[in-house]
């Protein structure tokens, strides 16, 4: 059980960091490249992106050795929610959404289904 445990907290804490970085990838050039073309947002997404994979990669093999495919994607997207969250709102300046509310309940709903018995 200690081992399962270990191998699911290395492979959120992988996952949240790769996410970080995902994210970044994909909308920070909204904010801050919006004044150079697209190639130049793009060259800057690829590059954090790489990071993104170093992480992601490991996280998903060292998950696979504790959880089921399926339950690594929904773990996955409830991470991508966890990080998207803020990050809209503190570093994009995006309102609050009561959306933010329904889909994280949503996501609830989807982990239950995918981790029960």
């Amino acid at each position: 059980m200690a081992a399962g445990k270990s191998v699911l907290l290395t492979t959120v804490f992988l996952l949240v960091c790769s996410n970080v970085f995902m994210t970044f990838a994909w909308y920070a050039h909204l904010r801050n490249l919006s004044d150079r073309a697209w190639y130049v947002a793009a060259l800057a997404s690829w590059a954090l992106a790489l990071f993104e994979y170093l992480l992601q990669v490991p996280a998903n093999r060292i998950g696979f050795t504790a959880l089921t495919l399926p339950q690594l994607k929904i773990l996955q997207e409830v991470i991508t929610l966890a990080v998207f969250v803020p990050f809209a709102v503190l570093y994009m300046r995006q309102p609050v959404s009561l959306n933010f509310l329904w889909a994280a309940l949503c996501m609830v709903g989807a982990v239950y289904f995918i981790f029960r018995g």
